[in-house]
């Protein structure tokens, strides 16, 4: 069942789809050559509480860490360890916090003095896909106008869609009605009407789009161990164009 939220509602997704932004933004800066992900994992922590929320990932099914730090051939779901951020690398930062009863989920990947060009345009085509997808978030469309949109951005750059982990409603849960692939024909699926929240959220490899789980049972690796990029926004469907909330 897809859930329409009321203005006092989407009042609240604000809040705490601004405070992700907050945690998003303030970690990724502090991303750098040397940075264990663990130690972003805890400062990401630390600022949660300090804000007065709560991370909506750990202890979510058991996931370990206060956020996901996802490296490299790492798609989605990384676990912070004791590995070391280096040169060259890119690393997604996906962050979901809980404030006064309601989620907002949002990532983006950050290069570290990338400076293969295959890489750049890997990423800056996976936030182009999102912009282009959120764009789609309009009351009368259907959910997979958003699917096929970024899709096409991405199919154009020559990568790949990963089509087992796709977008999802969001609002007092985690995953609600409706799933949003990043793929398909456009013109399919629920109509999408004011007040539906929703997590957009690309998942672009370089390579193949066949993705395995690790046995740590979260990390999920490109198939082919090229890299992949990550961004993602909740957005609220308006009478006129998506209303971001993660910002």
């Amino acid at each position: 069942m897809i859930v329409i939220k009321s203005a006092a509602e989407l009042e609240r997704m604000r809040a705490s789809g601004h405070l992700a932004a907050v945690v998003r933004d303030s970690v990724a800066a502090k991303v750098s050559p040397g940075v264990k992900t663990i130690e972003l994992s805890d400062y990401a922590g630390e600022l949660i509480k300090k804000l007065g929320a709560e991370s909506a990932f750990k202890g979510y099914r058991g996931y370990p860490g206060n956020i996901c730090i996802s490296v490299n051939d790492a798609v989605v779901h990384g676990i912070p360890d004791a590995r070391r951020i280096q040169l060259g690398d890119i690393v997604s930062i996906d962050v979901g916090v809980k404030y006064e009863g309601f989620i907002g989920d949002t990532a983006l990947t950050v290069m570290v003095g990338v400076t293969d060009p295959d890489i750049v345009r890997l990423v800056r085509t996976t936030e182009k896909s999102l912009e282009t997808g959120i764009a789609m978030a309009l009351k009368g469309n259907r959910v997979s106008d958003i699917s096929h949109a970024v899709e096409k951005v991405v199919l154009a750059d020559g990568f790949s869609v990963v089509r087992d982990f796709v977008g999802h409603g969001i609002g007092r849960q985690m995953h609600e009605d409706p799933q949003i692939p990043n793929f398909g024909p456009s013109g399919r699926g629920a109509v999408l009407k004011p007040g539906m929240t929703l997590a957009i959220e690309p998942m672009v490899n370089q390579g193949g789009s066949a993705v395995e789980v690790q046995p740590d049972g979260w990390t999920v690796l490109t198939g082919d161990r090229m890299f992949s990029a990550h961004f993602e926004h909740t957005v609220a469907v308006t009478e006129g164009s998506a209303e971001i909330l993660t910002i």
